[in-house]
């Protein structure tokens, strides 16, 4: 039996499309202009769900690596336990994000992973991906982009850890999560951050007294609004200015 022939299943690839133009996977599938036999393949790959309730973990740091994960819905963190019990945010991953890459050289997960609300993800299997990769050599090119996203954003991690003040780092920070919320057709201005001032300052490298003094400062100028964890952008502009040279990347 065939690669092919062991991936296939008789469900309806048409409904397959059509369920992937709304998911969150379309990134890792529908640009790369597959057959209706391909999508069947990859189907069967991704068909796994896996829900996790606010707080619970996808995996834990040292744990083996056997999938990535794309999230459906939902947000999660992902983070590092330091000697002293505190967490050091290293990443906020939210629909259509794809989490686990961390774990591909050594073969298990240097970080956490765990739900900021309750989500949704799509289970791959990393053996049947590279199984796939060989029957649609295309796929892996997407792949290695999606990759390469990931380094380029922890490059911005570092200049925002850099020389960046506490206030250029929150206007990068928000700028941030309203260009990847307007990429997947949401609201740039107006959303809800589902992680605590806690949590930002830690990924900021900052106290939170500062993230709380950042925000109110940020609103006393009337460039935001804040009503708990819901954020209003009045003035895009002015908060790119207030971010510097940074850049925004999703």
């Amino acid at each position: 039996m065939s690669s092919e022939d062991f991936l296939l299943t008789n469900f309806n690839a048409a409904q397959l499309r059509s369920n992937c133009a709304t998911c969150s996977l379309r990134e890792l599938c529908l640009p790369v202009g597959l057959n209706d036999q391909e999508i069947q393949i990859l189907g069967k790959v991704v068909s796994q769900q896996k829900k996790i309730r606010r707080g619970g973990y996808l995996y834990r740091a040292s744990t083996n690596f056997q999938a990535l994960y794309a999230v459906k819905r939902g947000s999660l963190k992902t983070c590092i336990l330091e000697e002293d019990g505190r967490q050091q945010i290293t990443g906020f991953h939210m629909t259509g994000d794809l989490l686990g890459l961390d774990a591909i050289s050594n073969e298990s997960h240097i970080c956490d992973a765990i739900a900021l609300e309750n989500s949704e993800l799509c289970e791959i299997p990393f053996s049947k991906l590279e199984e796939i990769s060989r029957i649609i050599p295309t796929f892996m090119h997407h792949f290695h982009k999606i990759m390469s996203r990931e380094i380029v954003r922890d490059h911005s991690l570092m200049l925002l850890l850099g020389g960046m003040k506490a206030e250029e780092r929150l206007a990068s920070f928000l700028l941030n999560i309203s260009s990847r919320l307007a990429i997947r057709g949401y609201s740039e201005s107006s959303f809800n951050l589902r992680m605590t001032r806690e949590e930002i300052g830690s990924y900021l490298g900052l106290k939170l007294e500062t993230v709380s003094r950042a925000f109110s400062k940020l609103q006393s100028e009337a460039i935001i609004s804040v009503n708990y964890k819901h954020i209003e952008i009045h003035d895009l502009e002015r908060l790119k200015l207030k971010m510097g040279n940074a850049s925004c990347t999703t």
